[in-house]
């Protein structure tokens, strides 16, 4: 999964990852909203023809 991959290499994901273990949330819930994030911020280079930025990418 990209998910998991990118929880391991981008310091982006990573930090939604624990941020989100450190609310409370189980692991695989993290997993999915990392899942989600990643999706969602690809869609949104698709369509603006950008690449990605890890300043511009909220956490």
């Amino acid at each position: 999964m990209a998910a998991i991959v990118a929880m391991r290499f981008n310091a982006v994901i990573r930090q939604c990852y624990k941020r989100l273990l450190a609310a409370g949330k189980p692991k695989k819930v993290a997993i999915v909203a990392c899942m989600r994030k990643l999706l969602v911020s690809m869609d949104a280079m698709v369509r603006t023809g950008r690449p990605w930025n890890d300043q511009l990418a909220p956490a």
